[in-house]
């Protein structure tokens, strides 16, 4: 009896070392997308879930896996470590098709010493994106260009180079500007005085009467001098485009002064209609009418100048009103 006992349970340990040792191989068939554009690639993965060294026989594929399936990149093998009793390893293929269809990928045999494991089976449907019109005759356009995605990780790189080189000449051209040329940095432009309308035409004024161009024979130049000064101050005082005007039509333009500056209009008027005679009728003007001129000149500019101060003071207090109030 106790020799049968002892019999009964080595029988049980040899079993189970043998379960043990021949453990069984688990086979997965993987297809990276369930649906493939016509010419595009997809991957297609073995998964092999094994011991170690234990030996499993693949199957072997020429140029095709199954139908129109096509086997681009042949097989890859990696292994990875899952415990100390397990292992993957993974068998991966890159397949294309050129066949509008769904293909069905049947199981494998896989093949550990006397057994036989299989993997499961899986299917891939084939799309042809275009509308093929086989009734025409003629011949169809290209098709575009493939625009791959916009590279971000590239774009953002060159930016910053971009922007680091700008950094650097920023800094090289601080450097020479201040410690070899020896100057500011920023050169700061000091803003351009404006001179007041009556300084700048009396300042005219003077530097023609200085110059005494008609007693030298220039009284067609020395008139339109004249006129040219008065003009320009019309312009910035009255705000009346003199310069393109006519000499009627800058008196036109001035019959305000009548009321309150008659003798500045009447002087205006005197300098204006000589002046057209010397330009345009060749007059030749007595002394003491080139001296009038001039001397009317100053008067038009010293007594429209209190009309300009006291324009810009009642600007001044009427922009100032409402702070006050």
């Amino acid at each position: 009896m106790r020799k049968q006992i002892h019999y009964f349970i080595l029988t049980i340990m040899v079993f189970c070392a043998s379960v043990m040792l021949a453990q069984p191989v688990i086979i997965k068939a993987k297809m990276d997308s369930t649906q493939l554009w016509i010419g595009n690639q997809t991957g297609f993965t073995f998964e092999i879930l094994q011991a170690p060294g234990q030996k499993v026989t693949a199957p072997i594929f020429s140029d095709t896996l199954v139908g129109n399936l096509d086997i681009v990149e042949q097989a890859k093998m990696d292994t990875v470590k899952l415990s100390n009793d397990k292992i993957q390893v993974n068998i991966r293929y890159k397949l294309t098709s050129f066949q509008d269809s769904l293909v069905y990928v049947p199981a494998f045999p896989f093949v550990t010493g006397k057994d036989t494991a299989w993997s499961n089976s899986t299917s891939l449907k084939v799309v042809q994106p275009f509308v093929i019109d086989t009734a025409a005759n003629s011949l169809t356009d290209i098709k575009p260009v493939y625009k791959p995605p916009f590279d971000w990780k590239n774009f953002l790189q060159k930016l910053l180079l971009a922007i680091l080189l700008l950094a650097l000449a920023v800094i090289l051209f601080v450097l020479v500007r201040k410690f070899v040329m020896k100057k500011p940095v920023f050169h700061t432009q000091t803003p351009e005085e404006i001179i007041p309308a009556n300084i700048e035409a009396l300042r005219r004024l003077d530097k023609i009467k200085e110059e005494k161009i008609w007693q030298k024979g220039r009284v067609k130049e020395y008139h339109t001098e004249l006129t040219d000064v008065l003009r320009t101050y019309i312009e910035r005082v009255f705000n009346i485009p003199s310069m393109e005007m006519t000499s009627d039509e800058i008196l036109r333009s001035s019959q305000f002064l009548k009321v309150d500056k008659p003798a500045a209009f009447e002087g205006l008027k005197q300098i204006l209609r000589l002046a057209d005679l010397v330009k345009f009728a060749k007059w030749n003007p007595e002394t003491v009418e080139n001296e009038l001129s001039l001397m009317n000149s100053y008067l038009f500019v010293n007594q429209t100048t209190v009309e300009e101060i006291k324009s810009e003071e009642s600007k001044a207090d009427k922009t100032a009103e409402p702070e006050t109030r």
